[in-house]
Order: C-alpha cells, then sequence, then structure tokens
C-alpha cells in the first residue's frame, strides 16, 4: 500500500500541477472536489484542510469558470507573463502539497513536484497553442476550448485512476 500511495502522491502532484500550468484555478478546483466527496484524514490538522470544504470546493469551481471564459478573452495576458506564470506556480505547489499530504508524503516534495509540473505545461502548451494555430488557422478562442477539453478530462481521469 505504501509503495501505492507513493505513486499515486507523485501522479497526482504532477498531473494535477500541469493542470494548474494549463489552467490556474482548474487544478485546485478539481483536486477540491475530489477532496469533499473523499475527504483525507491526514489534512484535518494542517492548513490545507480547507480544500476539503464544500463552499471552497464550489468557490474554486466558479473561479475556474470565469478562468476558463477569461482565456477566451482578446485582452487576456500570455500564460508566460511574470503574473500568469506566478499564478500557476503558486497553484502547481498548493494542489502538489496537497496531495502529498494526503497521502502522508512530504509536502515540501508534493508541491516541488505541482511547480515544475506547472512550470512545464505553462510553456509547453503555450508554444504548443501558438504552433497550432499558425499551422491550423484555427482560431485561438477553437485551440483554448480544446486545450480546456484536454485539460478538464486529464485532470478528472487523474484523480479518478489514481485512488487508493
Amino acid at each position: 500500500m505504501r509503495k501505492a500511495q507513493k505513486r499515486n502522491a507523485t501522479l497526482q502532484a504532477l498531473g494535477l500541477g500541469a493542470v494548474a500550468g494549463m489552467r490556474a484555478f482548474a487544478a485546485p478546483a478539481i483536486l477540491s472536489h475530489f477532496l469533499t466527496h473523499d475527504p483525507a484524514g491526514a489534512l484535518y490538522n494542517t492548513r490545507l484542510r480547507y480544500l476539503q470544504r464544500p463552499y471552497i470546493a464550489t468557490g474554486l469551481k466558479i473561479l475556474a469558470g470565469a478562468e476558463l471564459v477569461g482565456d477566451k478573452l482578446p485582452a487576456t495576458g500570455d500564460r508566460i507573463s511574470p503574473p500568469q506564470l506566478a499564478a500557476r506556480l503558486l497553484s502547481g505547489a498548493v494542489v502538489g502539497a496537497t496531495v502529498a499530504g494526503a497521502h502522508e508524503r512530504p509536502k515540501l516534495t508534493g508541491a516541488l513536484l505541482g511547480m515544475v509540473a506547472a512550470t512545464a505545461a505553462s510553456f509547453g502548451f503555450y508554444f504548443l497553442r501558438k504552433k497550432l494555430g499558425q499551422e491550423s488557422k484555427l482560431p485561438d478562442m477553437a485551440l483554448g476550448f480544446m486545450e480546456d477539453a484536454v485539460m478538464a478530462s486529464g485532470g478528472i481521469a487523474l484523480m479518478e485512476t489514481t485512488k487508493d
């Protein structure tokens, strides 16, 4: 069981970190949704326990929805601009630390894994979306919707398939 927990914690921290790199609010919204339905006892006495509260999950889902809409607006800055990247790194760190804590693994390791994945996904999907737009001539909004589908389905599948 311990080996499976460590593997699941690592996969979830990396996967949700990547989701954070795509959409900053989506990763904590997905994690919080799952934690409200299956709370982690290991988080009860930590600062991260708030993610298990239903009203926090609801608020994060609303913010994630607003972010999905905001991403399609022409005035929205690039995800690799310093403020946008900082939000994604913070989100990756929070979800990584929370996942690690829930699995009774070192939170700092989880936070670092989440940040690394968020960084890689931020830059990777930024350049992928640009390249796909140039090659396919599809409007950026269409590419954004496709990215949203990959992000949401991937994040949800990750959480469902890595349950202990």
